[in-house]
């Protein structure tokens, strides 16, 4: 019994470490406010989400996903609700910076984002330094 809380206490213990990188990280993100249904969700997922995670934009600012038919989380402070979907949201500490609604295709989603992430340098500090190589 004394080993098992022991081993418990320990995994418990590694799992907070694993999970340390992602809260630091996570005080900057992209929300992406989507739905069931949305072809214009469906077709970003397909071409942008396969990659974006491996990007300068994607590392500044993680991607989180909400649905907006389900109630918004607690810990986003948004200027307005999601209405359209795809909409993405640039938050820092839960606060939003900037948002882009729709998703016309890569080509306009790789430069927008980058404007919205080269404004919010001014505020974010996390963000000094995260430059595309696009």
């Amino acid at each position: 019994m004394r080993y098992e809380l022991q081993r418990l206490i320990g995994m418990a213990a590694l799992a907070m470490l694993a999970i340390a990188p992602l809260a630091a990280r996570a005080e900057v993100a992209l929300v992406m406010g989507e739905e069931a249904g949305c072809i214009w969700c469906a077709r970003w997922t397909a071409e942008i989400a396969p990659e974006y995670a491996k990007t300068a934009e994607g590392r500044a600012a993680p991607l989180r996903r909400v649905d907006i038919r389900e109630a918004m989380p607690d810990d986003l402070d948004l200027t307005g609700a999601i209405r359209f979907t795809p909409t993405f949201v640039l938050i820092h500490e839960g606060k939003e910076i900037d948002r882009i609604e729709g998703y016309p295709g890569e080509d306009f989603f790789w430069p927008v984002l980058g404007q919205m992430l080269d404004s919010a340098t001014m505020d974010v500090p996390e963000l000094d330094g995260w430059r595309s190589r696009r």
